[in-house]
């Protein structure tokens, strides 16, 4: 494992959550798929707060805190652009880590309170699932609201 092969990775789940990730809005960050789940700006933040707070499972270090994972829906998504950028900067480390880290690192199990003992590829496949889910919420409450 290394960044020729986990770049393309990468490259694949910015590509394929792009457009949800960049349809959210001012104007349609409060919109919801229903009233029981979160809105499109909460479930974006969210996104990018757990891929920091994932690497740093993996022992990269994070000043990105948690407000969203196990919180209730208050708003926290309304400053897209500041979500916008934990997606992105959540991108950038997951590219330097691709470029830095080789295959032994990779192999590497941690210890985890979320998942238990984990190779650190696994966590990074998680955090490219959890940002393709989380388009997929995200694209599926736009849809929603632009068909009314």
């Amino acid at each position: 494992m290394d960044a020729t092969f986990l770049r393309p990775l990468i490259e694949q789940n910015q590509r394929t959550c792009k457009y949800a990730f960049g349809e959210v809005s001012e104007a349609n960050q409060s919109w919801r798929l229903n009233p029981e789940t979160a809105s499109a700006g909460f479930i974006l933040r969210h996104t990018g707060e757990i891929m920091h707070l994932l690497m740093s499972l993996m022992g990269e270090p994070t000043k990105v805190k948690n407000t969203t994972m196990g919180f209730e829906d208050q708003g926290q998504g309304a400053e897209v652009s500041a979500s916008r950028n934990l997606v992105h900067s959540g991108y950038e480390k997951l590219y330097l880590l691709a470029d830095q880290k080789d295959a032994a690192w990779w192999d590497e199990v941690v210890d985890t309170s979320f998942f238990g003992p984990i190779q650190r590829i696994r966590l990074f496949g998680h955090v490219l699932n959890h940002n393709a889910y989380h388009a997929g919420q995200i694209g599926l409450t736009l849809k929603r609201h632009q068909a009314k």
